[in-house]
């Protein structure tokens, strides 16, 4: 049965989100029916619009398509489970999930060795059809329909694969659940996992969006004696504070200054570099706030025909210097996704301080706005 839900969908690039009725199929054996509570406005979806994300004609024949427009949008989020396939073993009907925008099959290499961010099956997140059977359950005018991350949390009801769901305690808010989907789970696991903090060190976040300020709470969490937050928006930097920033700073030429003055001149010991596009001119900057043996975490979208960074390679390897990549704040979404919200539960971090505004679907555009003029550290949809 085909049923018509309002979702949020981008028709091309630089085009405005639009709400449109949809047409949705029910689930196959493999995959559930989410009504969706929060989603998250994540800055990635906006770069879906923007073209940052966008692929190359070599990528888009890898994955099969055309293009990756029409797409529903969203994909951070939460909701209750209210249908099931014949075949689906991890959730049932009255479950509360979040969402998982990398996929996770539990039985490719990347999953067997606890990194289920890396999944083999991720490699059709922005592809169109189900990663089920190779079809499509959404339409748009008659025609197929692609939705983010194999997601589309831009809609009242959600049709995905049960690998693309997280089980979680039915006691914890669903906005925290959505806001641990994707973009504070990836800042702060940028932070505790990939930059492995330590108690006493210094820590710089470079951008303090939603992800940045995931990154400050991460370090602020880790034991961090100063987290220095980097952001020229004065709106993000008097917020930072609360996230776990001991020193505010608008660009990083102030940084260096600051981290200079408050280390004698040993520099930071990590730094994440959260900006809401990580272009190539970023990292010889950020590199540069880092000691010898210091960690630099790049997170985030980057243009997909960015091929060269100007680098000081005597600097990275003679200062034994490490510049690491970061997907999902490289933690099994499985495991990191819970562990936050114990954390909020337990009173330990406060997840309700990263949403700044709550929209209604029909205000998908005014809130991607408001992000795009620094109003925002998280808007969500609630529906």
């Amino acid at each position: 049965m085909t049923t018509s839900t309002p979702a949020g969908v981008l028709t091309g690039l630089n085009q405005d989100w639009q709400v449109l009725d949809v047409e949705i199929d029910d689930p196959n054996p493999w995959e559930v029916e989410v009504e969706m509570a929060y989603a998250g406005l994540c800055h990635s979806d906006e770069h879906m619009r923007d073209g940052v994300a966008g692929l190359s004609k070599g990528a888009l024949d890898f994955i099969g398509v055309d293009s990756v427009f029409p797409l529903v949008g969203g994909h951070e989020g939460a909701g209750v489970v209210t249908r099931i396939g014949d075949r689906v073993s991890d959730v049932a009907v009255g479950d509360h999930v979040a969402v998982c925008f990398i996929p996770s099959c539990g039985r490719c290499r990347w999953c067997a060795r606890g990194d289920q961010q890396l999944c083999d099956r991720g490699i059709f997140t922005l592809a169109g059809p189900m990663i089920s059977d190779g079809t499509y359950r959404y339409r748009l005018g008659g025609q197929p329909l692609n939705r983010m991350s194999q997601l589309g949390t831009f809609a009242n009801r959600m049709v995905a694969h049960e690998n693309s769901v997280i089980k979680i305690d039915p006691t914890v808010s669903l906005r925290a659940a959505a806001l641990v989907s994707c973009g504070i789970a990836t800042g702060f696991g940028a932070s505790t996992n990939r930059g492995a903090v330590r108690p006493g060190e210094v820590v710089v976040v470079v951008g303090c969006g939603g992800v940045g300020s995931a990154a400050l709470l991460g370090a602020r969490t880790s034991g961090a004696a100063i987290v220095i937050a980097v952001d020229p928006i004065d709106f993000k930097r008097e917020q930072a504070p609360r996230f776990g920033a001991t020193h505010t700073v608008a660009s990083i030429a102030e940084a260096q200054d600051l981290v200079t003055s408050l280390t004698d001149g040993q520099m930071a010991d990590v730094a994440v570099l959260t900006a809401g596009v990580v272009r190539a001119e970023l990292v010889q900057p950020t590199v540069d706030l880092v000691s010898k043996g210091g960690r630099v975490v790049a997170v985030g979208a980057a243009p997909w025909d960015q091929q060269s960074v100007d680098l000081n390679m005597f600097n990275l390897c003679m200062f034994n210097k490490s510049l690491l990549g970061c997907m999902y704040g490289s933690s099994s979404p499985r495991v990191q996704v819970p562990n936050l919200l114990r954390l909020h539960a337990r009173g330990l971090v406060d997840l309700d301080d990263f949403v700044t505004q709550e929209y209604s679907l029909e205000e998908v555009e005014r809130g991607y706005q408001d992000m795009l003029d620094g109003h925002n550290v998280r808007g969500v949809i609630r529906f």
